[in-house]
């Protein structure tokens, strides 16, 4: 501040009458800044210069844009005159007068310490203090103040005091250095130890210029983790200020400005000064946090000495009572209950590096995803690198199989405490992102350690950066970025110099080549431990094995599942009664379960730290997983027994009546153990024993494989088509042995007519019936509902028909099935599959109906089918393929086989199948309807 010399051409105003007013500011010995009571925000403000007298100007920095000036520093004893008035008043009330007002608003006046003019007055003070000179001039002999002030002044001259001591005394001039070379090597010369500091200036509410002491050093101090609304410039230079910013900077000024305080220089990013500024009464950082005036921010947040909890629990606050710049805000678990935002859940699946499926009370499962974590991921081209290999996450995306095994390891089976932090609403598809479904994102803890933090801290997972104004976000994220921050010093996991580690793990599910080869060794090996990756039903299911490093689909032996729901391509396969049950059971009792040759985890010690690497091997022994593999089906599904600590699942799942026992198991050490489970399970009418009806037990048939498609066409006479399109044909060869055998057989009943009514049919009973056209013909008993209602099955040419038992009767034995087989054979169409609408099914039923039925075809067999051989037919005439045809037509769609021998048969019917769907022809008029096939193994393929 200049020194204040005497207004020109300023004339006296009127007495003015006495103002208070609260020092806000003291600019310099002889000018100060007052301000008035706050009403409903920052109040008024003016500058009073003191009248009659003259103080030392205070050091100026040189203007900008004006190269000729320069800094000036203090002029003598400004320093001291300045401090003794900023120690005497900043903050205290005083009373005025203003005397003189120029023409261009500067006021001049008398100023009195306290509430009227009986307290001190501050000119007399200075003078006699000899830190102000009396300005002479002009002085008039009927002014008593300015008289009393040449008495006075010319007392300080006399004891020599200030100004007037003898060699200038103790008032070094004070030359501000405004500017520091190395800023961070300032900071980091102080080892964040409190500084003394005066507040010279408040930018905004975060951001002050302090003038450190002793060597008056003025830098510019960015309060850490916290920021301020503040004022934004325009390109045209004006200024406005954010909500709340004005606010905010009277909250600071009116408690710092020009205060004694200590300041701890904490960081220099950016060349920007980090700080907490202390004060005899409180931290203005938090001050400021608790009272609405600022948010707390991450970048600076790490820096901040003083406990970062402290600064999110002073937020929390002012959040709870909504105040000032949180008037608005709504906590992102505001909708939900307190049931609903604190539970407990047993850990069934971890899903991958960031989620886990958790079993509630009420037994529902729940996805609960570890909130502002992100797993393992690929970036840039290497995820597009190597598009023919089919992708599997788990083990190509490097250190995913650790972080999900170190979930596995110590969570499968055990309860853990979940504190949902936010609902991540659901995304649709992005150019280069998935969609996701809602997402309950939670804090995960188990024996008070965060699994998050545990997870951030191996280096098995990153934080999530969010912006500023992004409040979902895990309710412990500064313990989350103080672990990552730990797992990159250390190179530990993603954050490791080291070559990045390789799972070589062979999965040869539904492979049948790779899997004959393995199955020796898997024979051989007698119990082998395994990991249950997935679970596809109560008895199918995803193994991993440690020892041999594959993935093997396994199928367990000796009992029959009731069959869950899947996506088929002709539709979806509606899931038998109980299979959930089963799933749900077999899940619970082996999903991610340890095997046997690795060792508990030892339990750790209470005083290590939560994120420490050893920190989770969290005690509780987990049940172990081995298998038998006995043999494998022509799919390559491996077929064996599997226990977890003693239990044998299949018997496990027997004994609960949520599966039955499956001849095959007759040859087996458990036969007489399953057999006696499910007798009881029978007995007592449980579960899928409810509605028990026996059924016959169907014949197994294994075919072998063929190398080579062997095309060797045979004539037959196809003589029924049912509504699922499978066919019945006689073969052209016996033909004539089957007709000289009905004209026998109808002279010797004609001779020897039967008794009507006295046949009592019974299920599969052959028999001879009278058809429509009133001749006799063979046919089997295939149900009895009544003697009126008797359904019976003609064996030698394949169609059905409901008949009352008169007409039937005993077959004679001369003409039974062992003089001539039945001769109605049935068929289904190979290579494709039948639409599942009922209309577009009988368009395809009429077609094929009106091409081949009661006509002479050539038949080629195929492959073999679950109830009947699959056959290509060919028009005698023509020799076109009828199915290919109805390909063609777009009238089915086509099944693919895996069977190298058939490749070439499928290649050509999917051509066909192209060309219809790009005709849009039937099936096909609205687009590719079919559904993507079922997630598996956690992940779409």
């Amino acid at each position: 501040m200049a020194s204040v010399s005497a207004p020109s051409q300023a004339a006296p105003s009127p007495a003015a009458s006495l103002q208070r007013g609260i020092v806000k500011m003291v600019l310099s010995g002889c000018a100060i800044i007052v301000r008035g009571q706050p009403r409903g925000g920052p109040p008024p403000e003016r500058q009073i210069n003191l009248s009659n007298i003259r103080a030392g100007a205070m050091a100026r920095r040189a203007a900008q844009g004006q190269p000729d000036s320069k800094d000036t520093p203090d002029e003598p004893w400004a320093f001291q005159a300045r401090e003794f008035l900023r120690k005497k008043l900043i903050g205290k009330e005083v009373c005025f007068t203003v005397e003189i007002k120029t023409a261009l608003g500067r006021e001049y006046g008398m100023v009195y310490l306290g509430r009227d003019t009986t307290g001190e007055n501050l000119a007399d003070t200075l003078v006699t203090e000899g830190l102000a000179t009396v300005r002479r001039e002009g002085i008039r002999g009927n002014n008593p103040d300015q008289a009393r002030l040449c008495d006075v002044e010319d007392q300080a001259k006399a004891s020599k005091k200030g100004l007037w001591s003898e060699g200038g005394g103790a008032h070094t001039i004070r030359d501000l250095k405004y500017t520091i070379e190395n800023p961070r090597n300032f900071v980091d010369s102080l080892h964040q130890k409190p500084i003394n500091a005066i507040i010279e200036h408040v930018r905004d509410g975060s951001v002050v210029r302090a003038l450190l002491l002793p060597d008056h050093y003025l830098v510019t101090v960015m309060l850490s983790g916290v920021k301020c609304p503040t004022f934004k410039r325009e390109a045209d230079g004006t200024e406005y200020p954010e909500q709340f910013a004005a606010e905010a900077k009277f909250f600071t000024e009116s408690r710092l400005l020009q205060r004694d305080v200590q300041i701890i220089l904490e960081s220099c990013p950016n060349q920007i000064i980090l700080g907490t500024i202390l004060h005899p009464n409180g931290n203005i950082t938090e001050l400021l946090l608790k009272e609405g005036f600022a948010r707390c921010v991450d970048w600076s947040m790490a820096v901040y000495t003083q406990g970062a909890e402290k600064l999110r629990a002073a937020e929390r606050s002012a959040k709870e009572r909504k105040i000032r710049i949180w008037k608005d805000y709504v906590a992102p678990t505001a909708n939900l209950d307190l049931k609903d935002r604190q539970f407990v859940a047993k850990v069934m699946q971890v899903v991958n590096a960031d989620a886990v499926v958790g079993k509630l009370n009420s037994g529902e499962l729940k996805t609960i995803h570890l909130s502002s974590i992100r797993p393992p991921r690929i970036e840039g081209e290497e995820k597009n690198k190597d598009k023919d290999k089919r992708f599997r996450p788990l083990y190509d995306i490097p250190y995913m199989f650790e972080a999900r095994e170190f979930l596995r390891k110590k969570l499968i089976g055990k309860k853990v405490n979940v504190t949902v932090d936010y609902i991540r609403a659901a995304t649709g598809p992005g150019e280069s992102t998935p969609a996701f479904s809602e997402r309950t994102c939670a804090t995960v803890t188990i024996g008070g350690i965060n699994i998050a933090e545990a997870l951030v801290s191996k280096g098995l997972a990153t934080v999530i950066r969010y912006r500023q104004d992004d409040d979902q976000r895990s309710s412990h994220y500064d313990e989350l970025l103080a672990a990552e921050a730990r797992a990159i010093k250390n190179g530990k996991g993603l954050h490791s110099k080291k070559e990045v580690p390789i799972h070589r793990v062979a999965d040869i599910s539904g492979e049948t080549q790779k899997a004959k080869q393995f199955l020796p060794f898997l024979q051989r090996a007698g119990r082998s431990e395994a990991v249950v990756e997935y679970v596809f039903s109560g008895s199918r299911l995803k193994l991993y094995m440690p020892k041999e490093t594959c993935l093997i689909t396994f199928l367990l032996a000796g009992i029959e599942c009731p069959r869950s729901s899947r996506n088929l391509p002709g539709g979806t396969q509606v899931a038998e009664p109980f299979s959930d049950e089963a799933m749900m059971f077999t899940k619970e009792l082996v999903l991610q379960r340890e095997p046997a040759d690795l060792p508990p985890a030892p339990r750790p010690s209470r005083r290590q730290p939560a994120a420490d690497d050893d920190a989770l091997n969290l005690l509780s022994h987990i049940d172990q997983v081995e298998v038998e593999v006995e043999s494998m089906d022509k799919a390559g599904n491996f077929i064996g027994w599997l226990h977890i600590e003693g239990v044998n699942l299949s018997v496990a799942l027997v004994e609960s009546a949520l599966s039955k026992v499956h001849f095959t198991a007759e040859r087996s050490a458990y036969y007489k153990t399953l057999v006696s489970a499910e007798d009881a399970c029978r007995l007592r009418k449980e579960k899928i024993w409810a509605n028990y009806e026996e059924k016959p037990v169907e014949e197994v048939v294994h075919v072998k494989e063929a190398k080579e498609r062997v095309a060797n066409y045979k004539p037959v006479y196809v003589t029924e088509i049912c509504d699922t399109l499978h066919f019945y044909t006689q073969d052209v060869e016996t033909g004539a042995q089957l007709e000289n055998l009905m004209e026998t057989m109808r002279a010797e009943i004609a001779a020897q007519p039967p008794v009507e009514g006295a046949y009592a049919p019974r299920r599969g009973d052959i028999c001879i019936a009278t058809f429509a056209d009133g001749e006799w013909y063979r046919a089997r008993v295939e149900k009895v509902e009544s003697p009126a209602r008797v359904h019976v099955f003609y064996i030698d040419y394949g169609n059905r028909e409901v008949v009352p038992s008169t007409r039937l009767a005993a077959m004679p034995p001369a003409f039974g099935i062992r003089t001539l087989p039945a001769q109605a054979t049935e068929h289904a169409f190979a290579y494709i599959q039948v639409p599942q609408d009922e209309d577009a099914r009988a368009d395809v039923v009429d077609c094929i109906v009106r091409d081949i039925q009661n006509s002479q075809c050539l038949m080629n067999v195929e492959y073999s089918g679950a109830t009947c051989p699959h056959v290509t037919i060919q028009f005698g005439d023509t020799k076109d393929d009828a199915g290919l045809g109805l390909v063609k037509e777009g009238l089915v769609m086509v099944e693919v086989r895996k069977e190298k021998h058939l490749q070439k048969m499928v290649t050509e019917y999917l051509n066909s199948q192209e060309s219809a769907k790009s005709a849009r022809l039937n099936i096909w008029r609205y687009g590719d309807f079919r559904a993507d096939d079922a997630d598996e193994f956690g992940y779409r393929r």
